[in-house]
């Protein structure tokens, strides 16, 4: 199976080239990703926990969904493919803020999305080995006494987006 390809980019997340994932994480070059968080209609949020086999942040919670943008594809693009793919759901996003690439985003530019959906989760095994509906004051008590086992993505999205959401 052929490597995945990612768009490697500028400081002003301006496409200069493709490379294979691999290089793209072990040159720790800039790249784009999206991040969607899922609630139910009675606002609580979906949170993942990330399968061990994973190359980053493994075993760790997460949003709800999230992953990278492919080669050639907009970000708008990668996020509602994301949710069927990791949920297997389908739902409208609603696009929240870019965040700039930093080692907390894993040098990834990456915009944060908001679905809300009461459809049942179905999903990947591969991707995700439990997942969780929490209050946005349950998940901060819980990062605040825990942050070890939240991914430091995550971490940056959730108190951004409880800030402007206050």
């Amino acid at each position: 199976m052929e490597e995945e390809q990612f768009d490697v980019v500028d400081q002003n997340d301006q496409v200069l080239r493709q490379a294979a994932r691999s290089d793209v994480h072990r040159l720790k070059l800039l790249h784009r990703a999206v991040h969607v968080f899922v609630f139910r209609s009675d606002g609580r949020l979906l949170l993942h926990k990330r399968s061990p086999d994973k190359e980053e942040f493994p075993s760790v919670w997460t949003s709800s969904a999230s992953g990278h943008v492919s080669a050639g594809e907009a970000y708008d693009e990668s996020a509602p493919r994301e949710l069927k793919e990791e949920l297997g759901i389908t739902a409208s996003v609603e696009r929240l803020h870019k965040f700039s690439a930093c080692e907390q985003t894993s040098y990834e530019f990456t915009v944060l999305y908001r679905a809300v959906s009461d459809q049942p989760i179905d999903f990947d095994p591969g991707e995700i080995t439990e997942i969780c509906w929490k209050t946005l004051a349950e998940t901060a008590e819980w990062r605040d006494r825990k942050p070890e086992e939240f991914s430091p993505a995550f971490c940056l999205l959730f108190d951004w987006y409880r800030q402007v959401s206050q």
